[in-house]
């Protein structure tokens, strides 16, 4: 993300929420990377053929209205969704210390974050053909296995 690309997402900051308006949240501050995931916890939380999140600084997260009901997925990693009407919204794991991951199509204007990768590719369904030329790695990027 350009220098500049980036002090416009930490001036302005995006605000988003669930399907029924209860939870309601801003993040502020630069994105940290933007990820299309396609491994299949992601895609059950989320009940489509491919999950994309915004990492962003959990500082710069906060909530705004009713607070999401948290659910622990798998060791190490709680999910976030409204108690309402169920719209998945966070991932957050104890790998990836200090971030927030952010479901981008629960924010009021998703078109504000550009993917660059594909991760855990190798779990893509096989019917699913996304042909823009994004980096794509069979698990995480070089710097992310470890968390």
């Amino acid at each position: 993300m350009s220098e500049s690309a980036k002090e416009g997402h930490a001036k302005e900051g995006h605000e988003g929420g669930c399907l029924c308006g209860a939870v309601r949240f801003r993040a502020s501050g630069p994105p940290l990377w933007v990820s299309h995931c396609h491994c299949d916890d992601c895609r059950r939380a989320c009940g489509a053929a491919v999950a994309t999140f915004v990492g962003v600084a959990v500082e710069s997260y906060r909530i705004l209205a009713v607070p999401p009901v948290e659910y622990r997925s798998s060791p190490g990693v709680t999910r976030s969704f409204c108690g309402t009407c169920g719209t998945p919204l966070t991932y957050v794991a104890k790998k990836y210390p200090g971030e927030v991951h952010i479901m981008v199509g629960a924010f009021d204007k998703p078109e504000a974050f550009k993917p660059g990768a594909h991760v855990f590719a190798d779990y893509r369904l096989p019917w699913l053909h996304l042909e823009d030329g994004l980096p794509s790695f069979d698990r995480l990027p070089p710097g992310r296995e470890d968390g």
